[in-house]
């Protein structure tokens, strides 16, 4: 079947079979290999991709054929320009990484998180990355990456006001 999806704001068409799930069809058809693949299971995370600027997915669990007409956003397109997404930023400044492997789904889960709720508490940051899991940190990190991103995210509109 041949589908269309903007990816990072880059269309893509590819023939793919109707198998393929959106996780292969970004690594192995687009070459974008910052979606990682942790448990095929849908329960770690690591796959979490953005759909239509706002929804956190997890691309092991949905079709390439399903995302046909949207758009999605990896990793590759939180930085801008050669800058950091204020997320990439604050995992940078928090130390909300280790090895690295649940970070791509940690931000992008985090990103949906706060397009929804641009204040958060440490309850709903915790809540929002429930479906996330990390063998390396103690969370304790993360979620302060996340707390500092909210505040950067919101320090434009504050500062226009």
């Amino acid at each position: 079947m041949n589908v269309r999806i903007t990816i990072n704001g880059v269309p893509y068409e590819r023939d793919v079979d109707t198998r393929t799930l959106l996780a292969y069809f970004l690594r192995d058809h687009c070459g974008l290999t910052g979606t990682h693949i942790g448990c095929d299971t849908s329960s770690c995370g690591c796959c979490v991709v953005v759909l239509d600027g706002e929804t956190a997915v997890k691309a092991c669990s949905m079709f390439a054929v399903q995302a046909d007409g949207h758009e999605v956003m990896t990793v590759e397109g939180l930085a801008q320009g050669g800058t950091l997404h204020p997320l990439q930023q604050a995992f940078w400044d928090q130390h909300g990484l280790q090895c690295g492997y649940c970070t791509p789904g940690m931000m992008l889960t985090s990103y949906a998180l706060l397009k929804q709720n641009p204040d958060p508490s440490e309850a709903d940051i915790r809540e929002g990355l429930a479906g996330n899991l990390c063998r390396c940190t103690g969370y304790q990190n993360i979620v302060k990456a996340v707390q500092q991103a909210a505040s950067s995210m919101r320090a434009p509109a504050s500062a226009a006001s």
